[in-house]
């Protein structure tokens, strides 16, 4: 297993000023750096308290990659919907440059109906323009006077500058919620993953992660090395009680900003979304009490979430773990101690690989 922190902010300005939590969270990317992390990921999200800090990943990406020398550095995810293949594969070339091979982009399609409504975007437009978007990008930093034809946009010839550092791109990861068919298609294609298992049960991921992985093996690709990331909450402390108590806080925060988020859903239904009508009740059917007892956060004392992390990886294999080390306002200490906690104390039961100084290429970090 590989650990990396993702830094989706979950806080108003009431909260935090925009600019704290930007040096805050630029100063815990350098900490994971530091101690050792596999990453540091965050989000594209807009307007609302969930993730809404975060409108252009890669701007703070490429702030930390200044801050940092070996830390991977992750699109958690960016939504081609949203922007043009050109400026979209562009800006990412040039952020695997900036960090000399350390980026790995996570791809989502969105699932807020506000966003797609600022867009102008239909939802029921989402999947075509998802991949559209990812095949776009992808024949933009592996090939040479491309010509493209699509349903959303057409362009060509031409070629892409800078060319990617990693070649032929950047490692690609697909991020899914709760549908199956899009596991299948990222196994075909020979993506990685990142999925969220704090609104599903364990018996369904399994079930994806299966269907993961024989598609790529059906499809000719290792089914063993598609770099799959689920994110959990996480707090820890020396002392359970203060661990319980605070993780509790934060977590229920959190899971409110989502719960605000997606209330839209109970008006909206779109066929590239099938069942996401049920995503309110899901989601406000959960508890922390329930996500504990299933393993669905990471709360605890550094022997209680090593725990929880070896019965994690019973059920889902060697996956990379995303440790959420904000919530809200979050004072940086805590989520400092948490991580230094987790250095000292989990990371040495779950062997890392060593990391490369100079990433250049997929095939030599892999």
């Amino acid at each position: 297993m590989q650990f990396g922190i993702n830094l989706f902010p979950t806080v108003t300005p009431a909260e935090k000023p925009a600019a704290q939590h930007f040096d805050e969270a630029l100063r815990l990317a350098a900490l994971a750096d530091e101690l050792g992390f596999h990453h540091v990921k965050t989000v594209e999200h807009y307007f609302t308290p969930y993730g809404g800090y975060s409108p252009d990943p890669v701007t703070f990406l490429a702030a930390a990659a200044a801050r940092t020398r070996r830390i991977r550095l992750v699109t958690g995810a960016v939504i081609p919907a949203f922007s043009h293949p050109i400026k979209l594969a562009g800006k990412l070339a040039m952020l695997d440059n900036i960090s000399h091979g350390r980026l790995d982009i996570g791809f989502g399609r969105a699932f807020l109906p506000p966003e797609f409504e600022a867009f102008q975007v239909a939802m029921d437009e989402s999947r075509d323009r998802f991949d559209e978007g990812v095949e776009a990008c992808r024949r933009l930093w592996a090939e040479q006077e491309v010509v493209w034809q699509g349903r959303f946009h057409q362009f060509g010839p031409v070629t892409m500058l800078p060319r990617p550092y990693q070649q032929p791109h950047p490692p690609i990861l697909v991020a899914t919620a709760t549908t199956p068919v899009s596991c299948e298609a990222a196994g075909r294609a020979g993506y990685g993953l990142m999925m969220v298992p704090s609104i599903n049960k364990p018996e369904k991921l399994q079930e994806m992660l299966e269907l993961y992985r024989k598609s790529r093996q059906a499809a000719g690709h290792d089914p063993n090395t598609g770099d799959i990331h689920f994110s959990y909450n996480c707090y820890l402390a020396t002392d359970a009680t203060t661990a319980y108590r605070n993780g509790r806080r934060y977590s229920e925060h959190t899971h409110q900003k989502l719960v605000d988020a997606v209330a839209e859903w109970s008006r909206t239904r779109s066929a590239d979304y099938p069942g996401y009508e049920n995503i309110v009740q899901r989601v406000r059917s959960s508890d922390f009490d329930k996500s504990l007892a299933e393993d669905k956060v990471l709360v605890g004392t550094p022997e209680e979430v090593t725990a929880r992390l070896s019965r994690i990886r019973d059920l889902y294999g060697d996956i990379t773990v995303s440790l959420q080390v904000i919530s809200g306002n979050m004072p940086y200490e805590e989520s400092a101690e948490t991580m230094r906690l987790f250095a000292d104390a989990v990371l040495p039961r779950f062997p890392q690989p060593a990391p490369a100084d100079d990433a250049t290429s997929t095939a030599e970090r892999r």
